[in-house]
């Protein structure tokens, strides 16, 4: 009891201070039965005078879970937040729809991982509301239960923040859209959609209903026709021609599957080949493929879309799914206004995916984009720098000196050349000066500014995909992991504003293919070197990749016997 009092008490004093997670000693109380819990959040035994910097992860999707799992922990003190305490494998959500995999197949623990990973990490399952970046602090709230205060916030302050968060959903502000449709975006969501899919089926089998209510409940309306709405339509056109048409028999000729899209096709990131190859398919499927309409309105019982040549059309429909894109998430929102990027759909980072106008912060996966720099912004610094004798004019050798560093810091000049087909510097700067034989040629400001005028035109933005994610992920723990040597000896390209090197050379994304299920074991595939394969032979390097990139043996082992019951036995249609 005197012990208790006396913990009692130093908690009261602590809460009351809103203190900061950064002590030797956190006490945590809880007001049922009196009780009380505490628990110590000290550091483990360092080289005298040595301090680990403080890492703070929001999130535990791909971006968070690969940074983490490729950090050496024993260089930061390394928390991680998140309201979910798992990575789920979110390229499957769409076989998790349909009972094709099972939810806890595609989910690892954030523990698990962070065991298996060793090393100094800290997990709390809470939601950061709002991030401090003056006092590099950010406030996070807790669903799990309550401080003294009775609100279940705390404060965190970090060294590096490492915002990983993904995105939601962007409805575009359509009406009635986030009451009447489901999304894709989570393990819980795909969950709504296999108990919705299944309830749509029971009420269509209830005895005193008509057949135009029948079809109503059987219409099933996805809007949206990138990879996760053409993939979640073909597999629930599996689901039902494979499965519930034999439980369902007096009612399965009135199931009805819609695509919409806004688009004049789907699948619009793909492959011409395999556009067409998709359309033609769900066509024959008997999957009703809208394209160039765009749904403007969603309510209860029906949806409003809209084409230039029909006007507003509404379609009764039993269930909805919206895939249409990605928002930003509101605490993100609030972020960006402090910042200056009040007017960015995402957050904008530089090539080192460093949060622009914010020190000490990333920001990688779907809630950012890489800002690339434009070579037009930066021409007058690089003719400085290239320009070594100061002589107002540039030789080709001059230019070839600082290429490798131009193609570094500006991959949009590798690739302008590439799709010109220039074999070289020379034939770049041929459009600024005609003859480029000699190497003493010199090109003036002007017509080195002419030269490369259209390079930009290269600049893209990359897919918001879990393969972009990973690859930012696994970068970013690399040069954290290489930080202080790249101090001494930096490895990064000129800096064209500024003296020296960076330390880092920026990210670049590698392309390594994309998928596109089409059900009925067919599978279309683009990998890099235009190479594009469709068909059953493609389904079969689907699922040996998807297997692959599992990031557990646990979880591959329950994907690959989920596939295989599927098989043997089928998809089970339980409404649970």
């Amino acid at each position: 009891m005197r012990w208790t009092a006396f913990a009692w008490e130093s908690a009261s004093r602590a809460f009351n201070n809103r203190p900061t997670f950064t002590g030797l000693v956190v006490v945590l109380a809880a007001s049922s039965g009196g009780g009380l819990v505490a628990y110590a959040d000290s550091q483990p035994d360092q080289p005298q005078g040595f301090k680990k910097k403080k890492v703070v992860v929001l999130g535990t999707g791909w971006a968070g879970t690969t940074f983490l799992r490729n950090l050496d922990s024993k260089l930061y003190d390394v928390q991680v937040i998140s309201p979910r305490n798992y990575f789920a494998f979110t390229p499957l959500l769409p076989s998790v729809t349909c009972g094709t995999v099972e939810p806890r197949s595609v989910v690892e623990p954030i523990r698990r991982i962070l065991e298996k990973k060793g090393g100094d990490f800290k997990f709390w399952e809470a939601e950061c509301f709002k991030i401090d970046p003056a006092n590099k602090k950010i406030h996070c709230r807790s669903n799990m239960g309550t401080n003294l205060d009775g609100n279940g916030e705390f404060l965190v302050d970090y060294d590096y923040l490492v915002v990983a968060v993904g995105a939601r959903s962007n409805t575009f502000n359509t009406p009635g859209v986030t009451e009447n449709c489901h999304f894709l975006k989570e393990v819980e969501d795909a969950q709504k959609i296999r108990r919705s899919v299944m309830d749509c089926f029971e009420k269509a089998s209830l005895p005193y209903l008509n057949e135009e209510e029948r079809k109503k409940n059987l219409h099933f309306v996805v809007v949206g026709g990138g990879p996760t709405g053409v993939e979640f339509a073909a597999e629930l056109h599996d689901f039902v021609t494979e499965d519930l048409s034999k439980l369902y028999p007096s009612i399965q000729h009135l199931v009805k599957i819609s695509l919409i899209e806004a688009a004049d096709h789907i699948l619009t990131m793909f492959d011409k080949r395999i556009t067409n190859f998709a359309e033609d398919k769900f066509g024959r499927d008997g999957i009703d493929v809208k394209t160039g309409y765009k749904v403007v309105k969603v309510s209860k019982d029906a949806i409003t879309m809209q084409n230039p040549a029909t006007g507003d059309i509404a379609v009764p429909y039993g269930m909805a799914v919206w895939s249409t894109g990605i928002g930003t998430r509101p605490f993100v929102v609030d972020f960006m206004k402090q910042i200056g990027q009040a007017n960015r759909r995402v957050l904008a980072t530089d090539e080192w995916l460093r949060v622009r106008e914010c020190d000490d912060v990333y920001a990688v996966g779907d809630c950012a984009t890489i800002n690339q720099r434009r070579v037009m912004e930066d021409i007058s610094e690089i003719f400085r720098v290239a320009d070594k004798d100061k002589s107002g004019t540039l030789t080709v050798k001059e230019i070839q000196d600082i290429l490798e560093d131009i193609y570094v810091r500006y991959p949009q000049v590798k690739l302008y050349m590439k799709s010109k087909q220039l074999n070289g510097i020379a034939d770049l700067i041929r459009t600024g000066k005609g003859d480029t034989e000699k190497e003493s040629v010199e090109l003036s400001i002007e017509e080195f500014k002419k030269a490369l005028s259209l390079v930009d035109s290269q600049v893209k933005n990359l897919p918001a995909t879990a393969q972009v994610a990973a690859q930012q992920g696994q970068y970013l723990a690399t040069c954290f992991n290489k930080m202080q040597a790249a101090e001494e000896n930096p490895e990064g390209p000129i800096r064209i504003r500024g003296e020296g090197r960076h330390r880092f050379n920026p990210f670049r994304y590698r392309h390594l293919g994309q998928f596109a299920p089409l059900g009925g074991e067919q599978t279309a595939a683009q990998l890099p070197g235009d190479w594009v394969s469709i068909g059953h032979s493609s389904q079969w390097l689907w699922y040996s990749v998807y297997a692959t990139k599992q990031i557990s043996w646990r979880t591959r082992a329950l994907v690959i016997s989920d596939w295989g019951r599927r098989f043997i036995f089928g998809r089970d249609s339980s409404g649970i």
